[in-house]
């Protein structure tokens, strides 16, 4: 894949999701077993509007099914799935297969808006969760508890290009009573799942084939922040109403053992702090407390509410103009300024008569 996209004057390379590869996959796969003709590579739609022409590899035709896979190419975002083989089988079976645990478009919300779901070839395609493919375990999700870890997006996606291959004519291709299975597996998955957000979402077993556009934009917090965001969703569906914020391991660490607070309210936020707490407030949490190091939580007194020091670093000059608005010396504001850290601001600090400052700081 060669697009690019131009940020901070430098040139980056797009790539594609989990559930690009997915659906890369499964048409490949559908069409060689319907076929039975070996290709090499296959082309998809992605709801960004980027066509992709994807590599098939690791092809196994057999008499009754076939199998093969698309690498996961982040392109210069490169994450914990990048160079992953995501696999998928095509099978036709009897349509009163007794393993429930597959989707199909009935699973998603939108099913009155989805032409796919209009043609009614939804009924006859079912996709399973394989090998290293997470199951969801709590509620909050996109996907119901005990369904394979596919989200609805590379969900549709699928179904959109296998109708493409079949068209409506699906009961002439498939036969009498029977269905299209779709198993969707990752050999690595549960290896690099370790890696990823999954097991705090509850998520267990595997990776998530998920991608909202299909495609990969470099350098993007987006998909960080939507994580994050369903963290504080499943814990509201879980019946928590309030929620305590903290960047990350210095926080969760001071919650645990110098509050003695119960983790389960614990949410990582990293530097989107702003972005979390609207979130919290969107969702409908009526408490928050945050804690954190106070080089994190200093920003968010002067209204820096992504703390990531490519953003802001004002550290220092909040610490001298609250400290020279209380009357503090010059040579005193001086030796602050001149601090590396904010740990060194704050023995300077704890010696000295402007103590009073932590508290300004935290109205």
């Amino acid at each position: 894949m060669e697009e690019y996209v131009y940020i901070d004057g430098k040139k980056y390379r797009r790539g594609y999701t989990t559930g690009s590869c997915a659906t890369g996959a499964s048409k490949a796969a559908v069409y060689m077993l319907i076929t039975k003709n070996r290709i090499n590579t296959i082309n998809i739609d992605t709801p960004k509007g980027i066509p992709l022409l994807l590599k098939v590899d690791n092809i196994n035709i057999s008499d009754t099914f076939v199998e093969c896979s698309i690498k996961k190419d982040g392109g210069d975002d490169i994450d914990a799935t990048h160079t992953m083989d995501i696999y998928a089988r095509a099978e036709i079976v009897a349509k009163n297969d007794k393993n429930k645990g597959y989707l199909t478009l009935k699973d998603i919300d939108s099913l009155s808006t989805n032409s796919e779901c209009k043609s009614e070839l939804y009924k006859f395609i079912r996709v399973y969760g394989g090998t290293g493919i997470g199951v969801v375990t709590k509620k909050g999700l996109s996907v119901d508890v005990g369904k394979p870890a596919i989200n609805p997006t590379p969900l549709k996606m699928i179904n959109h290009e296998i109708r493409k291959l079949i068209g409506d004519n699906f009961e002439s291709i498939l036969g009498n009573d029977k269905v299209l299975k779709i198993t969707i597996f990752a050999p690595q998955g549960e290896t690099v799942a370790k890696k990823t957000f999954n097991p705090r979402l509850g998520i267990v077993g595997g990776i998530s084939i998920i991608g909202t556009t299909g495609i990969v934009e470099p350098m993007s917090d987006d998909g960080w922040k939507k994580s994050l965001s369903i963290e504080l969703q499943m814990k509201k569906e879980q019946g928590l109403d309030k929620i305590i914020l903290v960047p990350g391991n210095h926080g969760e660490q001071f919650i645990r053992e110098k509050l003695n607070l119960d983790i389960k309210y614990v949410v990582r936020v990293s530097n989107f702090i702003g972005y979390m707490i609207k979130e919290a407030q969107r969702i409908g949490y009526k408490k928050i407390l945050m804690a954190g190091h106070i080089g994190k939580f200093i920003k968010v007194s002067a209204g820096i509410f992504n703390t990531h020091s490519k953003v802001a670093d004002a550290r220092s000059e909040i610490l001298v103009a609250n400290l020279a608005l209380m009357g503090a010396r010059y040579e005193f504001l001086n030796k602050i300024n001149q601090c590396v850290t904010t740990e060194e601001a704050v023995e300077l600090i704890n010696n000295s008569e402007y103590r009073e400052v932590y508290n300004i700081l935290s109205k």
